[in-house]
């Protein structure tokens, strides 16, 4: 029995330790706006080109670091504007032939007309290039579908310059609908819900490592129903609300502030499961307001790719409920994992909940340290 709490405490140590270089490397979304002007279509794509130059199979992956491909991704991130431009221009021909573009009146093969590399990027942040694409579409094109293959990753799709626009987020090795070129394709209620909620799911597990340590520390406040339902009650209500506002631009915080203060969210949860054996009077209120934090975090990731403007709430409501099952999911799985077996032990709070407490409060310190300093 013992040996199955240590090798637990050993997966969980060895997973949170890997997290702060998972920050500064975290796989995101490849952004592509479209629009057609005359037969002329125009795209514009923000990527993280580095994976794709080092050939990083991007499906299912979170983290490059878990790549064997990451001495080459970290070397092409370290390069001048320049050379990486030129980088970039020598792959565009394989790049262009595994870009869908198609119509309804055959495919289309796009030139590259533009690159653009962020200059003196952070390396503690994945770099942005923006490339333009120019193509002339088929006379008499009413339908265009764009994708691409799996190891390129997620892609969010957005039409620009006409009236009920289509908007998606596609999964990896997926592609869009035939979408008309004249707009009103743009996805219902029902549809972009649906939509959303494996985003907002995608944001908790496995990528907002973050965010499942704070709810891995509420769980370890008891092994009572009650403290957890009114901890995780707090936080959903809180974060719901900063994640509605900060996605309707009425709330904006920056980064440079909202990232250390969900570090040290993290480590206050952790120290007062330490110092206390039950639910204070005041945990619910000091939930409540670090959900507030966490919430501007999720606006933040929406804020990368925004939101269908045709359909903001149904959207916005998806991805808080995908937020919701990743962290119900997180609090079933460190249930089944030793709550179930172990909870009702006399020793569960000594063996397991006081060391689980003390890692993640000294990964959410690490944080605030690395996050508030630059370190």
């Amino acid at each position: 029995m013992m040996i199955v709490i240590r090798v637990w405490l050993a997966a969980l140590v060895s997973s949170v330790l890997l997290v702060p270089h998972a920050q500064a490397h975290e796989v995101t979304p490849t952004i592509t706006d479209f629009s057609v002007v005359d037969g002329s279509l125009s795209v514009t794509m923000r990527a993280n080109v580095e994976a794709f130059l080092a050939g990083i199979d991007l499906e299912g992956l979170e983290d490059t670091n878990a790549s064997a491909q990451v001495d080459t991704y970290d070397r092409l991130r370290a390069l001048e504007p320049d050379a990486l431009t030129q980088d970039v221009t020598t792959y565009w021909p394989q790049m262009a032939g595994d870009l869908q573009l198609e119509t309804d009146q055959g495919p289309v093969t796009a030139i590259l007309s533009g690159v653009e590399v962020e200059p003196q990027p952070d390396l503690e942040l994945p770099r942005v290039t923006v490339l333009t694409l120019q193509a002339d579409l088929p006379a008499n094109a009413s339908t265009l579908t764009i994708g691409w293959p799996a190891n390129y990753g997620a892609m969010i799709v957005r039409q620009n310059g006409v009236e009920d626009p289509y908007t998606a987020y596609l999964a990896a090795g997926t592609s869009t609908d035939p979408v008309a070129i004249t707009g009103g394709y743009s996805l219902g209620a029902a549809e972009t819900f649906l939509t959303y909620i494996p985003v907002g799911f995608d944001h908790i597990l496995p990528k907002g490592l973050d965010h499942i340590l704070f709810v891995l520390g509420l769980f370890f406040l008891s092994t009572q129903l009650k403290p957890l339902l009114w901890q995780i009650s707090a936080f959903t209500l809180a974060h719901t609300v900063t994640l509605a506002l900060g996605a309707l631009g009425l709330v904006a915080v920056p980064g440079a502030i909202v990232e250390p203060l969900i570090a040290a969210s993290i480590t206050f949860v952790a120290v007062e499961n330490i110092l206390t054996r039950g639910l204070s009077p005041w945990r619910p209120v000091v939930v409540f307001v670090f959900g507030l934090l966490h919430g501007l975090g999720f606006a933040s990731v929406l804020g990368e790719f925004g939101l269908p403007q045709s359909q903001f709430v149904p959207a916005l409501i998806g991805f808080n409920v995908g937020v919701e099952i990743g962290q119900l999911t997180v609090i079933a799985l460190a249930f089944l994992a030793v709550g179930f077996w172990f909870g009702d032990k006399p020793w569960y709070r000594k063996a397991i909940s006081v060391p689980a407490s003390l890692v993640i409060g000294a990964i959410g310190a690490y944080w605030f340290v690395e996050r508030a300093f630059g370190l």
